[in-house]
């Protein structure tokens, strides 16, 4: 399919020109002349590159562009403007709200289909690395299908890690990245032998050795994603505790990324509260004291507080709702505590 680029000029003659142009090199364009125009035509067609024009009738070029970034999957949009200014001011403005290049009138066909390459390109990329995150998070969930007694293991951690995050304050950023941090916290497992995963019993010194080299192996594994510098200390620091004597590193209090602080107390109780190999689930209420107990040592205890308060509430449960087609019965467990 060819690419699919979105012209958003208040100009007839230059909406006309670049689209004469793009559309002999092959492109499929659609050109319009407002703010709120290119807005609708994002929100239903998904264009492969938007050219922006700095100055339009009912909104600045530079407004249009911040929008489109804070949508969802705003990120992945190529985004060019549009512009006659020359002053560093105004490339510094574009920058600051998102764009990926600017173009300036009037053009020079071969400089303009160039960068328009360049910029598709760069889409082309960010696609591919999409699909690479697409078959990681497939990848962790096999690994999770190595284990029946944690059904919907992941889905359950990355929920309630996300729930507790927003009810912290945490940015919309933070709460993606510790979803993501969730669902990918034990891919490293998959350089675990079945017998250490499954063993019944206590695990020996080098079985216990071979166990810890999982949140590094995970980190190693999620490297190769475009999130790598905020997700991969999540999964190589889930294992951490508050006071210091955790893995694999031994960090302690704050140095502990939030998010991975979060998802240590949300694994931490889905564990007690499953069946394992080598026990069968707690009781919700024997499963929250041992989270109190264990804040301000193993856990932190701000986290302990906002999980526990969620799970009285009903919170965790309603974090539950949007998953539970794709998780199956299995992640029905009790959550209500008195």
């Amino acid at each position: 399919m060819n690419a699919r680029i979105l012209i958003c000029d208040d100009d007839p003659a230059v909406r006309g020109t670049l689209t004469r142009l793009l559309t002999h090199a092959g492109y499929t364009i659609t050109a319009v002349g407002t703010g709120a125009q290119a807005l609708a035509e994002v929100s239903q067609e998904h264009p492969d590159l938007i050219l922006l024009d700095v100055g339009l009738p009912d909104m600045s070029g530079f407004e249009i562009c911040q929008r489109l970034r804070r949508a969802p999957d705003g990120d992945r949009l190529r985004i060019a403007m549009i512009t006659g200014l020359t002053d560093a001011e105004a490339r510094i403005a574009g920058l600051e709200c998102g764009a990926d290049d600017f173009l300036n009138k009037p053009f020079e066909f071969p400089v303009l289909l160039a960068r328009v390459r360049a910029l598709l390109r760069i889409r082309q990329l960010t696609d591919m690395l999409e699909s690479t995150e697409n078959v990681i998070v497939a990848l962790a969930r096999t690994v999770e299908a190595r284990d029946a007694y944690t059904d919907a293991h992941l889905w359950r951690i990355a929920e309630y890690s996300c729930a507790v995050m927003r009810a912290l304050g945490a940015s919309e950023q933070d709460v993606k990245d510790t979803w993501y941090g969730g669902l990918l916290h034990d891919i490293g497992k998959i350089g675990v032998s079945d017998a250490v995963l499954h063993k019944p019993g206590r695990l020996t010194p080098e079985e216990s050795a071979q166990m810890e080299q999982h949140p590094d192996i995970g980190a190693g594994i999620v490297a190769t994603m475009r999130f790598a510098s905020r997700v991969g200390p999540l999964v190589r620091f889930h294992h951490e505790r508050w006071d210091g004597h955790g893995y694999p590193l031994g960090l302690s209090g704050e140095q502990i990324p939030l998010g991975a602080r979060v998802i240590a107390v949300a694994d931490s109780w889905d564990a007690m509260t499953t069946d394992r190999p080598y026990r069968k689930a707690l009781e919700p209420e024997v499963a929250v004291k041992r989270l109190q107990e264990g804040a301000g040592s193993q856990w932190d205890a701000q986290v302990v507080d906002m999980f526990v308060r969620l799970l009285r509430s009903g919170g965790l449960q309603s974090a539950l709702e949007s998953r539970w087609t794709e998780m199956g019965t299995g992640a029905r467990i009790a959550l209500h505590v008195a």
